[in-house]
């Protein structure tokens, strides 16, 4: 059993402890992979690893718990404890980290009375419900357990969202209740306002951010009460949303005086040590004057790269390390490879309306439903129904929907309408007639991970659809979270210009990790051997997909695009590098 206190400074078993930590997340890194990442982390000569802990992940729908494969969070702390590193826990219920609705599970947007992260709402007594399966399992890897796991965050950068204390302490006491006896942080960003507002007693504040870090501390210290200065992320790169121009990249000279400055005077946590990938559909979106959705890459311009290979960043920052703790010598014990499969063509498609028997079940209403109130959360839904009385469509506007809506009438492509074009009526002059089919696909293209934005996040058409003026009713609803495309029959035919699958057979007689270009295709996402790769969009700036060599298999592999633009080439290609713009 061991002891990790919070007085004038950290002390771990009554030594002074400074921490030189990196953030690494689990469920953005292939199982296979932990290990490498966590040794390269270890050489740059850290002595801590952060990572988030996602509700939506462990919890995804309510009242089923995954801890397995990538969710394994328990055997991503006791590897960190083999290699002898120490783990901070982010075990908040919200994590932001540009992550699809910054960590909280879809479901919790079927009901009309939770209100999040505020006292009062359904909210805590489904956190509570959570955290009586999480924190058994987190229990026992506390230092104080005989663990590795030296301290845990009540929440994330709360002072940036509200200032309900009351919250704070519910959060609080729900963690001692569930046996959390290490030490407790919060973290926001380096206000006077945001520390205020997000600090509960019992817990040390810390502070985000990316520069200044002599003025972030002298704020800092004015709220510590003689305590440690931390910088709980330091952020070092940023991250990418479609169509923001270019990879987004940190200023290396800058931030290399920042750690010199942080590692002087107090304790760090560097954000991100490496990024990841936001695989599946799990990339979050921002919310300001526009919709902004996260890119698939969490690249994040971090210390290695989103495949994990090294750069200069590394290089500059473990000179600097060195000046405050020895660097150790390790013999990285993974074998990565990179690979470079070439162009491979089209070997069947199918379209999505001759496919929708074999990969979902109607579900009739009066009305359009939210993906949520149908018990979907991630992906894809399609809205289908006839005309009655409209002998031409003149005029159409979708109520309350969100994100992206392809609008189709008789099989033709009418408007393709994405976040703000969703909020007004549209002329669109199309002969009709009753009994013409109407289709709209609407794509949930990642929740928004952060501010009051969150509370809107209902995704496909939570209102109703209203044609010439009037409502328009009679609908049959099809759920599209794409988790069972072994069902899809490429046999029942194609109609080119519409959304579509396309399959391809890649064969590797060696695995290697490997990148995969869509040039030519719009937009859409990628399965390998089944697995969700993520998205990709024809507006960049990222250009290739990371497939990790633990997806492949040698010999045969599937790769299944879905493409929803009508947009398609004839191949695909693999390459041995990235190009993420």
């Amino acid at each position: 059993m061991g002891r990790f206190e919070i007085k004038d400074t950290f002390y771990l078993n009554g030594e002074p402890f400074q921490i030189i930590s990196g953030s690494i997340h689990y469920f953005r890194i292939v199982p296979e992979y932990w290990r490498d990442r966590l040794e390269k982390l270890k050489s740059l000569g850290m002595n801590t690893v952060e990572t988030y802990i996602p509700w939506n992940m462990h919890e995804p729908r309510k009242g089923r718990f995954v801890f397995e494969g990538m969710c394994d969070v328990v055997k991503f702390v006791k590897l960190a404890e083999e290699l002898g590193l120490y783990v901070i826990l982010r075990p908040s219920p919200y994590i932001c980290a540009e992550w699809e609705f910054g960590g909280l599970p879809g479901w919790l947007l079927a009901e009309d009375d939770v209100r999040l992260r505020v006292s009062g709402s359904a909210f805590l007594e489904h956190v509570q419900e959570y955290f009586n399966v999480l924190l058994p399992l987190l229990k026992p890897l506390q230092i104080t357990e005989g663990g590795n796991v030296l301290l845990m965050q009540v929440e994330n950068e709360y002072g940036y969202f509200g200032n309900d204390k009351k919250y704070m302490e519910q959060m609080r006491d729900m963690l001692r209740r569930g046996g959390i006896n290490v030490p407790f942080i919060t973290s926001d960003g380096p206000s006077h306002e945001s520390i205020e507002g997000g600090s509960v007693e019992g817990a040390l504040p810390t502070g985000n951010f990316g520069s200044q870090t002599k003025e972030r501390f002298d704020i800092l210290k004015q709220h510590v009460n003689g305590g440690p200065l931390m910088c709980a992320e330091f952020w070092v790169g940023w991250f990418d949303s479609w169509g923001n121009g270019g990879h987004m990249r940190g200023n290396l000279e800058q931030s290399a005086a920042d750690l010199d400055e942080m590692l002087k005077t107090g304790h760090v946590n560097i954000y991100m040590f490496i990024g990841g990938t936001n695989f599946g559909f799990m990339n979050g979106s921002n919310y300001y004057d526009e919709l902004k959705p996260d890119v698939t890459s969490y690249d994040y311009d971090a210390i290695l790269t989103e495949a994990g290979d090294f750069t200069e960043k590394y290089r500059v920052y473990r000179e600097i390390i060195g000046k405050y703790t020895e660097l150790p010598e390790i013999s990285l014990s993974t074998p990565i490879v990179k690979k470079a499969y070439g162009s491979v063509a089209v070997k069947e498609k199918v379209g999505l309306l001759e496919a929708l028997g074999d990969i979902a079940e109607p579900a009739y209403s009066p009305y359009t439903q939210s993906m949520e109130r149908l018990g979907q959360y991630y992906g894809y839904i399609l809205y289908a129904s006839t005309l009655a009385n409209e002998r031409r469509l003149e005029k159409i506007r979708l109520h309350r929907a969100n994100d992206r809506a392809s609008i189709f009438l008789k099989r033709k492509r009418l408007l393709n309408l994405y976040d703000r074009e969703l909020l007004k009526e549209w002329k669109v002059a199309a002969d009709a007639e009753p009994g013409d089919e109407l289709h709209i696909l609407v794509e949930n293209m990642g929740r928004v991970n952060f501010g009051p934005a969150m509370e809107g996040q209902r995704k496909g058409i939570d209102g109703c659809v209203q044609i010439n003026g009037h409502m328009h009713h009679g609908w049959q609803q099809y759920c599209l979270p794409l988790d069972n495309l072994d069902k899809l029959d490429f046999s029942r035919g194609y109609e080119e210009g519409l959304p579509a699958f396309y399959r391809f057979e890649l064969e590797a007689e060696e695995r290697g990790d490997t990148f995969l270009e869509l040039a030519g295709w719009g937009k859409g996402c990628v399965f390998v051997n089944g697995f969700n790769i993520g998205r990709f969009w024809e507006v960049g700036p990222q250009k290739r997909l990371y497939i990790p060599a633990p997806l492949l298999l040698q010999g045969k592999n599937e790769v299944i695009v879905f493409e929803t633009e009508g947009k398609a080439a004839d191949t695909v290609c693999f390459y041995a590098e990235p190009d993420i713009g």
